[in-house]
């Protein structure tokens, strides 16, 4: 098992340098760069601000031009200059942003906290709300609560997040006025009691937590739920019933277990909400997060933002995984990684 884990350990590296080579690449060609707005920018200025004659033959010279591009980092091919943003990465320096003319890592750090206590959160409400209800679901199959909790998750699962919190943006803080807008906090936050801080958060993340789990809940619950009635099914479940194993002690200690497996696997693609978050939902709500950092990045064309994001949520997937393939190993006594 360590050696297959090393192996996978290493894989790490040349999948992440594939992954930002093509983003990197994509960059370089993509339309409405920053030196396309730069220059748009100061077209409308001097169309709108001046009267001289030349005034329409273009904005800015060849020499301000050279000067945007090495301040923007195109003055190179697209190789060495990836290069050379490898080489500042190694040595732990993601750039400097476009937009906030900071280091990107820093900018980074600072929105860490705030989506790792909603991955978190949301993490812990999801795993251990869905898994008792797809037990539950399983045992009572095609009764009264069965159907009733299936249509609720159904149509939870029908909403996609983000639209469900404009909907609560609209109708539950700005209109009735019960939750705030949005924020992550409020403003007094370091001025409140620690009762009251808590109150604050707490009143501040119900509704994106909402809207973080609601897409979560039916998929974990039907995986639950299903795999377990398979188990249920087998031949194994019935003999142990036969020799008088209790139906409820065959639940626990040998279906469960099985059913887990799965359960396991998935945990991996969820691995990212921890930092990552919904850039959709935190753009909604106004949460200063890494979602949001993603997003605001992409629009302006921060291209050291957007590659410090990539390469941290990148690394978190391929972390995911391991961590999957690990659960997988404690949870089915059958793996055996070589």
């Amino acid at each position: 098992m360590r050696d297959y884990f090393i192996r996978r350990f290493l894989l790490i590296p040349p999948t992440l340098l594939g992954i930002t080579l093509i983003v990197f690449l994509i960059t370089r060609v993509v339309p409405g760069g920053p030196i396309e707005r730069a220059i748009m920018e100061a077209q409308m200025a001097d169309s709108a601000g001046s009267s001289r004659a030349d005034a329409g033959r273009g904005a800015i010279s060849e020499e301000q031009l050279a000067q945007l591009k090495a301040y923007y980092g195109f003055d190179r091919p697209a190789l060495p200059a990836y290069v050379l943003w490898l080489g500042k990465v190694v040595r732990g320096d993601l750039g400097t942003s476009y937009r906030f003319n900071e280091p990107v890592l820093g900018i980074i750090l600072e929105r860490i906290p705030v989506s790792l206590t909603y991955g978190l959160i949301t993490l812990f409400l999801v795993y251990t709300v869905c898994i008792p209800l797809g037990v539950l679901k399983a045992i009572k199959h095609r009764t009264a609560i069965d159907n009733v909790t299936s249509v609720l998750i159904f149509t939870g699962y029908a909403i996609p997040g983000y639209a469900l919190g404009a909907l609560f943006v609209v109708y539950l803080a700005a209109r009735n006025g019960w939750f705030p807008m949005g924020g992550f906090v409020s403003r007094d936050f370091a001025d409140l009691s620690l009762f009251g801080q808590m109150r604050d958060f707490a009143h501040h993340a119900v509704l994106p937590l909402l809207c973080y789990t609601i897409g979560s809940f039916a998929l974990v619950t039907l995986l639950m739920k299903n795999h377990l009635m398979d188990n249920l099914a087998a031949d194994y479940i019935r003999t142990a019933v036969a020799k008088g194993v209790s139906f409820r002690a065959a639940v626990i200690k040998h279906a469960l277990r099985n059913s887990l497996i799965p359960i396991a696997t998935h945990f991996g693609q969820n691995f990212t909400l921890l930092i990552t978050g919904s850039f959709l939902i935190e753009f909604i709500f106004d949460i200063n997060g890494m979602g949001l950092l993603g997003y605001t990045s992409v629009v302006d064309r921060d291209y050291p933002t957007v590659m410090g994001v990539l390469l941290i949520s990148s690394l978190l997937l391929l972390i995911g995984h391991i961590v999957s393939d690990v659960l997988v190993a404690l949870v089915d006594p059958r793996v055996r990684f070589k």
